[in-house]
C-alpha cells in the first residue's frame, strides 16, 4: 500500500470528495492495488512534474478503463495527453489492433510518458499529433470515411474549446459511442458561491457550468455526471 504522503501529492487539485480519508480510502483499496504496473510507473513520475495536477486521477482512470472495455471500444480519439497516464490506460485497455488517435501541441510533455508506453509495448496503438485539437478535428471532420468511425473520445483540454470540440466528436463518435470530458466538477467549485471561488478560477469555474448546462440539455447524448476525480461527464451518442 503506498503511503499517504505519496497519496497526497498525487492526488492535489484532484478531491471532490468532502474527505481525503474517503477518497485515500477508495484509492488505497479499489484503485492502486489493480492499478498496471506501467500505469503506476508513469503516474509517478508525472508526480515530479509542476503542472502534475494537470494528470487524469487513478480513480478517474479505473472507471474509463472498464468503460472501454465494457464497450468492446477500438478506435478512440484523446484530445488533451499531458505526459499521457489517460492515453496509456486506453492503449492498455484496447485490443492489439487498437488504433488511438491523440492530440497535443506540447510534446514535451508527451515524451515523459512515452518511455513508458514504449515498455508496455503499445505505442503501435497511437498516433500522437502534435498540434492544437480544432485543426486536426476539422481535417477529420472533412474526410467523410471518419464518420461515425470512433467508440470513444477522452476530453481533457482546453476548457473554452469544449463546445467546438463537442460538435466535431458527435461527428467522429458512432451512434452508440460514447465521448467523457475532465474537470467536469472543477475542484467542487461549480457548487460553490461566487465570493468563495478564488478570482482566478472563476471564470473557468462560470465556463465548466455553462458547459455542462449545455449537454445536459443535449437531445443528442444521454450522460451521467460522475463525481470521480475532479469530475468526469460521460455522454453517450443517440443521434
Amino acid at each position: 500500500m503506498e503511503n499517504k504522503t505519496k497519496q497526497k501529492l498525487v492526488m492535489k487539485g484532484h478531491v471532490i470528495l468532502q474527505s481525503e480519508d474517503l477518497l485515500e480510502y477508495i484509492l488505497a483499496t479499489s484503485v492502486f492495488p489493480r492499478e498496471p504496473q506501467p500505469l503506476k510507473d508513469l503516474r509517478e513520475a508525472t508526480a515530479k512534474h509542476p503542472f502534475a495536477f494537470l494528470g487524469t486521477s487513478p480513480d478517474a482512470g479505473q472507471l474509463m478503463a472498464m468503460i472501454l472495455k465494457l464497450m468492446n471500444a477500438k478506435k478512440t480519439i484523446e484530445i488533451g495527453v499531458f505526459t499521457g497516464y489517460s492515453l496509456l490506460l486506453t492503449a492498455l485497455s484496447l485490443p492489439d489492433d487498437g488504433q488511438i488517435t491523440a492530440i497535443d501541441p506540447d510534446r514535451k510533455a508527451y515524451e515523459i510518458g512515452l518511455p513508458f508506453i514504449k515498455k508496455a509495448a503499445v505505442e503501435h496503438k497511437i498516433n500522437f499529433i502534435e498540434s492544437q485539437a480544432l485543426p486536426v478535428l476539422d481535417d477529420l471532420t472533412q474526410d467523410l470515411k471518419n464518420e461515425g468511425s470512433f467508440d470513444f473520445a477522452f476530453v481533457d483540454a482546453d476548457k473554452n474549446n469544449y463546445w467546438s470540440y463537442h460538435e466535431r466528436l458527435l461527428k467522429l463518435v458512432k451512434v452508440g459511442g460514447v465521448i467523457v470530458y475532465d474537470n467536469s466538477l472543477w475542484g467542487g467549485n461549480v457548487a460553490a458561491p461566487e465570493e468563495a471561488i478564488p478570482e482566478k478560477k472563476r471564470a473557468s469555474t462560470k465556463t465548466t457550468i455553462e458547459f455542462n448546462s449545455f449537454v445536459a440539455a443535449d437531445s443528442r447524448v444521454e450522460i451521467s455526471h460522475a463525481s470521480v476525480g475532479d469530475g468526469m461527464l460521460i455522454c453517450r451518442r443517440i443521434s
